[in-house]
């Protein structure tokens, strides 16, 4: 999360990446833009408005090792050396263009930018920023001709919302450069997370507050849900934040045995667990400080309903964990050789 009063564009430049697999090419500037006033009053909130509600940050990542890292690498020589701007955002274009590995990436516009004046908790920094501008936006312009108006179709960057963004901060911890990343068209996460950047979560309270929620949410889904139905899936879920909302250190056991009711709910919990943490190349930690800011943006996220093929929906309350299981209940009609659900209640709005 930054607060950009003070944030300053010191080096701003344009360019156009293409996708190698539907054969448009690279198109290069050989100039940073001259802003004048309108135009730069309206681009930087536009460029760092979505970082301000940003909670979890990033770090470079490498399978190897982190020095080989290509976008590390590039921010690192721009900080280090100013003048060598806009020849590396070239090759910050360049190794985008290299990961279109399918004709579903969409080629745009890329911003890199070198910002002044970032602020980030207690520091101000400089901060290095890649944004890409994948969708445009038609709007009317209207024109004067033989003294009537008229009006034509023109195409531009809506100013309201960045697709792709980073930012690179020239600020480090333990474990390197802090990142920033927004993605509003997720259709591409691991293009633009694992293949350009190539970044992972910090090894933070922030990170293992987000890992255990994904970790939870993908257990009632995969598990509950598909073995036990979607009204254990709720329960399950809304157990769950209510064990968030009362701690503030998670300590895995004493989340089992205070959500899970039965052993065998644990026992598929802790082989789940096995397995997410392989498939994501994660660590979930057997106690951990939650992260408040992080609990409250996934729990707005987490869905609690029953969707029926009569075209019915049942929406669960997610902060009521007792009420799927004392107000709530499942049966079949031998009759009408149907599924029910029988809901209790005192009154109705």
């Amino acid at each position: 999360m930054i607060k950009r009063n003070n944030a300053a564009i010191f080096k701003c430049v344009i360019h156009k990446v293409g996708n190698k697999f539907n054969s448009t090419k690279n198109a290069f500037s050989e100039k940073e833009i001259v802003f004048d006033e309108a135009s730069y009053e309206l681009m930087l909130p536009f460029l760092l408005r979505p970082f301000g509600s940003v909670v979890q940050s990033h770090r470079f990542n490498h399978h190897s090792n982190v020095e080989l890292n290509e976008i590390n690498n590039y921010s690192n020589l721009i900080f280090g050396d100013d003048t060598q701007f806009l020849e590396t955002s070239k090759h910050i274009v360049t190794h985008l263009f290299e990961q279109s590995n399918s004709a579903q990436i969409k080629t745009g516009d890329v911003l890199v930018v070198y910002f002044n004046g970032i602020q980030y908790n207690d520091m101000t920094v400089d901060a290095l920023g890649i944004f890409k501008i994948e969708n445009k936006t038609n709007f009317f312009q209207t024109y004067l001709e033989n003294n009537s108006y008229d009006v034509l179709v023109q195409s531009g960057i809506n100013a309201k919302k960045v697709d792709k963004g980073c930012l690179i901060l020239n600020t480090s911890d333990r474990e390197g450069n802090i990142i920033l990343s927004v993605d509003n068209n997720n259709y591409d996460t691991q293009y633009w997370i694992n293949k350009f950047l190539n970044i992972k979560y910090a090894d933070d309270t922030n990170s293992h507050t987000q890992n255990y929620l994904e970790l939870c949410k993908e257990f009632s889904t995969e598990i509950i849900k598909s073995t036990y139905g979607q009204q254990e899936r709720s329960t399950f879920l809304a157990k769950t934040v209510d064990f968030f909302k009362e701690n503030e250190i998670v300590n895995v056991e004493k989340f089992k045995d205070e959500v899970f009711d039965e052993d065998k709910y644990k026992t598929l919990f802790d082989d789940y667990k096995k397995e997410f943490e392989g498939e994501k190349d994660v660590l979930i930690r057997n106690q951990f400080d939650v992260a408040e800011s992080v609990f409250n943006k996934e729990k707005k996220k987490i869905k609690s309903e029953i969707k029926l093929d009569t075209n019915i929906q049942i929406k669960l309350d997610i902060d009521a964990p007792d009420a799927p299981t004392e107000y709530l209940e499942r049966g079949y009609d031998e009759e009408k050789k149907m599924n029910y659900y029988k809901v209790y209640f005192n009154t109705e709005d």
